[in-house]
């Protein structure tokens, strides 16, 4: 019983949720009896109704008491079977709908671009993650992932480069499969070479093909540990041209500024080049940086996360489901006994179903 007092409760209030999307519609509530007052009746002409199949099959479902169905009883439910059903159809048009409760989130409004190289000199062993020696991209990946996880509310991307450059998770709300995807990145995966100015590039086509509010200026984090060895695009064009379509690029140098003569001899086109890192920054509005271990990468990731704060603005909206089924439904089903009783009325006559001897 107390169930049934709590459910009757909660659907009491749930109907203060309900909204009518066409409320106009009520006007027609009153349009039968219009009609009645404007339309002359017309006289009736009664046919009797014969049925007997349909009686005998009646008198053998009922075979203990006494049912009648009197046609004077009938006659005096179909008018207000008939204003039921007249209700529920002005209401289903005026299409009632529940809501449920608002669900809000948060959104920024930043779109950041992360652009990672996947070069074969990302495979060299002198970077320091948890006291163990690791690769350049191992070391990426563990500072990144920490980066994208304070990066809640944004719009995040991934662009991956070597030889040529592929758009590895496109702009989206959905941090934890775009982690996963960086992840799943591979050395050597685009080529073993470093195409920065493509890199560029490809984010900028990408951009173009996006909606945003005009406030909202993207950013580019590019990372590499090299120079632009390979690609169809010259960086600082690149560079130039993100400009122009308001792309602010930060870049990131990771390994040593200066190669020993040793590393020198075996990197030969494969060194850092830190001046075109640098004008790449300056020319878009933004900041060239140089990491040697996982200490200072994480260091100005943090950094770059501060600069650029999140302005975080609060959304709402609603579910909300259709109810004008149910009462067309309960509409349909009081025509049903309405066609039903008025046969019973047109044909006149009493059922009795009690057997006899």
């Amino acid at each position: 019983m107390s169930s049934f007092i709590h459910e009757t409760i909660q659907f009491i209030s749930s109907l203060s949720q309900v909204e009518f999307l066409e409320p106009w519609v009520l006007a027609l509530l009153p349009l039968p009896w219009i009609l009645r007052l404007l339309i002359k009746p017309v006289a009736k002409v009664e046919t009797p109704l014969l049925a007997p199949h349909i009686l005998q099959r009646l008198n053998r479902l009922t075979n203990h008491s006494d049912y009648l169905i009197q046609p004077n009883s009938v006659r005096h439910s179909l008018p207000g079977l008939a204003i039921i059903m007249w209700l529920l159809v002005v209401l289903a048009a005026m299409r009632p709908v529940l809501f449920i409760e608002p669900t809000s989130f948060t959104a920024s409004g930043k779109d950041l671009i992360l652009a990672v190289d996947l070069s074969g000199s990302m495979e060299k062993n002198d970077m320091i993650l948890h006291g163990k020696k690791v690769d350049r991209l191992t070391s990426v990946k563990s500072v990144v992932a920490d980066f994208i996880e304070q990066r809640q509310g944004d719009r995040l991307g991934l662009v991956v480069f070597g030889s040529q450059a592929f758009i590895q998770s496109p702009l989206t709300h959905d941090l934890t499969t775009l982690n996963q995807l960086l992840q799943e990145t591979e050395i050597g995966m685009a080529g073993n070479n470093t195409a920065i100015g493509d890199a560029i590039g490809l984010t900028l086509k990408h951009l173009a093909n996006q909606t945003r509010p005009s406030k909202v200026k993207p950013i580019l984090i590019l990372l590499t540990d090299g120079s632009n060895t390979d690609g169809k695009v010259d960086p600082i064009d690149a560079a130039k041209k993100a400009k122009e379509m308001g792309l602010k690029i930060y870049t990131i140098g990771i390994g040593k500024a200066r190669l020993s003569s040793i590393d020198a001899f075996l990197n030969r086109g494969r060194h850092m080049d830190i001046d075109t890192l640098k004008t790449i920054a300056e020319i878009s509005g933004g900041e060239f940086f140089l990491a040697s271990d996982s200490r200072q990468l994480n260091k100005i990731y943090q950094h770059i996360n501060q600069l650029e704060l999140s302005e975080h603005q609060i959304y709402q909206y609603r579910l909300r489901t259709e109810l004008y089924p149910w009462l067309l439904g309960a509409a349909l089903i009081i025509s049903f006994l309405i066609a039903i009783s008025y046969l019973i009325q047109l044909g006149g006559f009493t059922l009795n179903n009690r057997r006899r001897k």
